[in-house]
């Protein structure tokens, strides 16, 4: 056994990577493992001895390579660990290792995002400030969080997180294996509001009808802002959001509100570019389509119910968290002097 490690040590030394040593030494499949530990364990305490018991010093390789990774990571924060591991020849766990129990760092997933611009950044910050006045003034309990987004009948994945666990790839289903994408699926754009209290219906838009100010004010002001107010608010005011899509700011759309909804968010007031500050962008959409398209679907109507079934079927407790971090991510703009939060 100390023969064979001794082996394996040497090759790995030498730049031999763990497939390689398999093959050199001819070791039988069910050896493959045998291998990696042998060299995790080398990298670990330095040696090829069974493994020490709890309460020994890390060894002085150990620490070499926590002080070398933090070093690099500080040089270059975009530095892959697969990319470290293979320059210092130790294993990717052994890197990953040193990165989350030693170094207390996990890696990040960089997003994409608009381009803001010093003004967007200075108006992002700036108006964030009012906002969180007006919060004070009103509290959380008076606003209503609108938004529209668009629905497909295809499945919704995440590519980060949506994995299949199986001792291999050829063994999994098809069915399973696979997620299908089609050019231009059939789709559904939806309306919805929340707020602390309450949510409004789904508003689903006609096909082939764009929003624009009179779709908007026939579809959505008219139907369901107009009695908010006497239903989910009991006769008291609300604060009413949108973002600055062209048919939210129009003159007549700002009119009719400043006729029937004074207490509305106006088109100077709210942030430019400002998805981070919307709880139903940054958090229920997402949960909705999650949970309304598990599975792809085989028509509009199929994916109209299943959306009417799981927007009420979300607990209202969701719906409260997302709106309770509406402030905090205000504060957290107002810090970052408009920059993005996410």
């Amino acid at each position: 056994m100390e023969q064979e490690r001794s082996k394996i040590i040497e090759l790995f030394q030498a730049g031999k990577n763990p497939s390689e040593i398999f093959n050199l030494l001819k070791f039988p499949n069910s050896r493959r493992k045998f291998i990696t530990r042998t060299i995790e364990r080398y990298e670990v305490t330095g040696g090829i001895t069974d493994k020490p018991r709890s309460g020994r010093p890390r060894s002085v390789t150990t620490q070499r390579l926590k002080k070398v990774v933090r070093q690099r990571i500080r040089r270059n924060p975009r530095r892959s660990m697969s990319k470290m591991a293979k320059e210092l020849r130790v294993s990717r766990r052994s890197i990953g290792r040193v990165v989350k129990n030693d170094l207390h760092m996990r890696s990040f997933k960089r997003k994409r995002v608009h381009h803001i611009t010093t003004l967007v950044k200075a108006k992002r910050a700036s108006r964030s400030k009012g906002l969180l006045k007006r919060h004070a003034i009103h509290g959380l309990n008076s606003f209503l969080f609108s938004d529209e987004k668009l629905f497909t009948i295809e499945e919704a994945t995440n590519p980060q997180n949506d994995r299949i666990i199986s001792s291999s790839i050829s063994s999994i289903p098809e069915e399973l294996r696979y997620v299908s994408r089609i050019q231009k699926p059939l789709s559904v754009m939806v309306w919805a509001g929340i707020s602390s209290i309450g949510r409004t219906p789904l508003i689903f838009v006609p096909a082939g009808v764009k929003i624009d100010t009179r779709t908007y004010r026939e579809l959505i002001l008219e139907p369901v802002i107009q009695d908010l107010s006497k239903t989910m608010f009991s006769g008291k005011p609300f604060v009413f959001q949108q973002d600055g899509a062209p048919a939210h700011t129009s003159n007549a759309t700002q009119a009719w509100l400043r006729s029937n909804n004074p207490d509305f968010i106006q088109k100077e007031e709210w942030p430019p570019y400002s998805p981070d500050l919307n709880p139903m962008d940054y958090s229920i959409w997402s949960i909705l389509e999650t949970r309304a398209c598990l599975k792809s679907h085989t028509n509009i109507d199929s994916l109209k119910k299943s959306l009417c079934r799981e927007w009420e079927r979300i607990p209202q407790e969701i719906l409260r968290a997302a709106v309770e971090a509406f402030p905090k991510r205000l504060k957290a703009v107002i810090e970052r002097k408009g920059g993005y939060i996410e």
